[in-house]
């Protein structure tokens, strides 16, 4: 049959295209449109396991577009405001901290990077509080010796959200976006920091790595 042999092949040169994309919107997109064609194949060919593949494989794709579509939005609004809870809210869960509560200390190893959703927490080695809207606990990845820089404390009752390194990692690495937002806060913040204790920032003397790549 002429038609499904035509949706056989147009199927087939959709999907050797998306092999091709470099990301993963056009990606998606593609592969949506060649699960349609093979659908179609399947239906008129009478191919079943095709068939049923791909109309499996379609609304997974639908679902992945969607989120793709979703986290790009989160991302303009991230470059719009400035604030990156645009983009980790999701990722991030909250915990509720006493005054006085110490979040980590200065040598100790990162493991999760925080947001202060309301309170103040400072950061006594360089005598400097953070606010609501701020984001810390980042720099440690960057760091040549992967070491927290400074002590972080709680200064009267904070709640702060938090994101592990795994899921932080993941979007440095897949979000341009808020890569380069990183990386603008880590300069700014090395700037103001070597000017009160240079002595503190000696693991980025030489340039330093950015965070692990989380298994996909």
């Amino acid at each position: 049959m002429i038609e499904a042999e035509i949706l056989g092949w147009v199927a087939a040169v959709l999907t050797l295209s998306a092999s091709s994309m470099r990301t993963m919107l056009p990606l998606r997109i593609i592969n949506i449109a060649a699960n349609l064609f093979f659908v179609g194949f399947g239906v008129l060919a009478e191919i079943y396991p095709t068939l049923v593949l791909h109309a499996l494989l379609l609304p997974l794709n639908i679902f992945r577009l969607s989120q793709i579509l979703v986290q790009k939005r989160r991302l303009e609004r991230m470059r719009r405001t400035g604030d990156p809870i645009e983009v980790l809210g999701p990722l991030m869960r909250a915990e509720t901290h006493t005054d006085g509560s110490v979040l980590f200390t200065r040598g100790d190893a990162p493991d999760r990077v925080y947001y202060i959703e309301a309170g103040q927490v400072s950061l006594p080695e360089i005598d400097v509080r953070l606010g609501k809207g701020e984001l810390f606990g980042e720099m440690a990845y960057f760091s040549n010796a992967r070491q927290r820089t400074t002590s972080a404390i709680c200064q009267g009752d904070c709640r702060i959200l938090v994101i592990d390194e795994q899921a932080f990692a993941r979007l440095y690495h897949q979000s341009p976006v808020f890569g380069m937002y990183i990386l603008k806060t880590i300069a700014r913040r090395l700037i103001e920091g070597s000017r009160r204790r240079p002595e503190l920032y000696d693991g980025f003397t030489e340039a330093p790595s950015a965070p692990g790549r989380a298994p996909d």
